[in-house]
């Protein structure tokens, strides 16, 4: 029961919502935007779901690995996580994390060759971030190497279950993602900031304090919503995604929220954090309904 516990634990649960909740949503986007002549509940089970998991087992592996890595800073900001507490050893963790990421690809297999490529491309920023030359300990770097598989590679390998990565559309909207999570990320590492500088990981917050890190935030949080109208004048992405730009408000909240720095009692992370989050997921929700409505009326 307690090795059970450890394990839940080591691939932290709800961090596995955003990549279900994201990815079902921009594949949902495709199916309709590319107009496939299958039947949607069909395809929900027999592709939708298979692809949506994968990209969650991915997620679970990267959160195991990360726990094994950062077991010295777990020790000192998060004791109660598995392998500080010894639920887990560094060994079963390793272990653990190694057959998530080869069940991950192995059902990747079964969507398309491009979906199995963007995962194996996930895969290699998610062990970059914790193994050497770790990514994670360098500044800047860092907040890049969480933004482009969550961002931008995330949608691609979504979009892709039923149509061509490369369009404009999901190319659009998963650098709108990047550039948000890149600077959204940051709020991640407050809590960890003490102990990310004891054991000599540098991040924005670390370097910099948490008011001036939320300042630099600012613009990549607030710009990739702010910039949708150009795109829509230019008629790079349709009319009806205009609306997407007040998501902008959200954003400006994170900043605000990453100022007042203040845990969630039930989280692991700051309030700022969840609602991050949350941008991420309305954007997602926000961007698929849309492009269904949009595609059932045009």
């Amino acid at each position: 029961m307690r090795n059970m516990k450890g394990l839940v634990d080591l691939i932290r649960p709800f961090t596995l919502l955003a990549p279900i909740i994201v990815s079902l949503c921009i594949m949902a986007a495709s199916f309709f935007y590319n107009q496939v002549a299958d039947d949607f509940f069909s395809v929900f089970w027999m592709l939708m779901i298979p692809a949506g998991l994968s990209l969650a087992i991915l997620n679970a592996a990267s959160n195991a690995l990360n726990q094994v890595k950062d077991y010295k800073t777990d020790k000192i900001s998060k004791p109660y996580r598995p392998i500080p507490r010894k639920a887990i050893n560094l060994l079963q963790g390793k272990i653990i994390s190694i057959l998530l990421y080869a069940f991950a690809i192995s059902l990747s297999i079964l969507i398309n060759p491009v979906f199995t490529i963007f995962l194996v491309l996930i895969a290699f920023f998610t062990v970059t971030y914790s193994m050497p030359p770790r990514l994670k300990d360098k500044l800047f770097l860092n907040q890049i190497w969480v933004g482009i598989p969550r961002g931008l590679l995330g949608i691609l390998a979504s979009w892709s279950v039923f149509g061509n990565p490369i369009q404009a559309l999901p190319l659009s909207i998963g650098l709108i993602a990047t550039v948000f999570l890149i600077g959204g990320s940051i709020t991640k590492d407050i809590t960890d900031s003490d102990a990310d500088k004891k054991t000599g990981t540098k991040t924005i917050v670390n370097v910099y304090g948490v008011k001036q890190a939320a300042f630099m935030s600012l613009p990549f949080m607030l710009f990739p919503f702010v910039f949708i109208p150009i795109l829509v004048d230019l008629g790079i992405i349709e009319s009806y995604f205009a609306i997407l730009a007040l998501l902008a408000i959200p954003a400006f909240f994170v900043f605000y929220l990453m100022i007042q720095d203040k845990k969630v009692k039930h989280l692991e992370n700051t309030k700022s954090w969840a609602l991050m989050y949350a941008t991420y997921f309305f954007f997602a929700f926000c961007f698929s309904i849309l492009t269904i409505t949009g595609n059932m009326i045009g």
